[in-house]
């Protein structure tokens, strides 16, 4: 049985975000309609957002970083700057208009 979030997803890939409580910020890569990471994974992560909501796979700038981060932990980044990540040319084909522009590269993801 597929279950589809009752919230709308917020941001898109390309988009720019800030977290919340970390304040890092990044570019959505790809998407999940609710958490599908695996309950171990969900257990053991320091917060415990609700699944049932939109979560995005984010490239962290200035890392080599990718984390998965539930929507309500998530703000749009003011500062509109590109970000720097060594995957952002294999998932993207450029920075137009305060966003990156996703290219047709499968996300690998959960």
């Amino acid at each position: 049985m597929i279950r589809i979030a009752t919230v709308d997803p917020k941001f898109e890939p390309g988009h720019l975000i800030r977290h919340r409580r970390y304040a890092y910020r990044g570019v959505v890569i790809a998407l999940d309609h609710e958490c599908a990471a695996p309950e171990s994974w969900y257990q053991s992560n320091q917060t415990q957002p609700p699944r049932q909501q939109p979560w995005y796979h984010v490239l962290v700038h200035d890392t080599g970083s990718v984390t998965y981060a539930a929507q309500d932990s998530l703000i749009a980044d003011s500062e509109a700057l590109p970000i720097e990540h060594p995957l952002l040319e294999v998932y993207f084909t450029g920075f137009f208009e305060n966003r990156y522009l996703r290219n047709e590269k499968s996300w690998e993801g959960w």
